[in-house]
């Protein structure tokens, strides 16, 4: 289904996603870049993995992040098998209560079911994954405005050079 649907504000959207974490046991949500069902559309969309029981049962929901599938993600999907999600997706899936113990800054890892329906039934993978970023330090103003006076010196000693070979 379409990631809109994951996250949607609308009555429909909510009813959807409160009907499947409630009312039946939604096992994963795996999550595809946009890009895989290329040329007909470029959305992003998702792989929703539920049982149908009428009567609930969803006590963890695990969340997979598919970065490839084999293809390239561009308009002619041309194929790339060193490049797929696929084999790990499948092996994870089959040993889901070993993923108990993965953090959310993993690429596969389990959702409580009160976490989920305490996040209006959010079912969108950026609303539980954790990103880790890189810090980066950067020079302070003044050694960065020093370099720039320099580069600017030598800009102007080429260019002076460039006119007086052009007469």
């Amino acid at each position: 289904m379409p990631d809109g649907v994951l996250f949607g504000s609308s009555k429909a959207h909510k009813a959807l996603r409160k009907m499947l974490v409630e009312d039946q046991k939604l096992d994963a949500v795996i999550s595809m870049p946009s890009g895989v069902f290329k040329p007909y559309a470029g959305v992003s969309t998702a792989i929703l993995l539920f049982t149908k029981t009428n009567s609930g049962g969803t006590d963890k929901v695990w969340f997979y992040d598919m970065q490839a599938d084999g293809y390239s993600l561009d308009d002619k999907r041309t194929e790339q098998p060193d490049k797929t999600d696929l084999p790990d997706i499948l092996r994870r899936w089959k040993n889901r209560k070993g993923e108990a113990k993965r953090k959310r800054t993993d690429q596969s890892f389990l959702v409580p079911k009160s976490e989920i329906a305490g996040n209006d039934y959010d079912l969108s993978l950026n609303r539980y994954k954790e990103v880790v970023y890189d810090a980066v330090e950067h020079d302070p103003p003044k050694v960065i405005l020093k370099r720039l006076a320099e580069l600017e010196k030598d800009i102007e000693i080429g260019r002076k050079e460039l006119e007086g070979m052009l007469g």
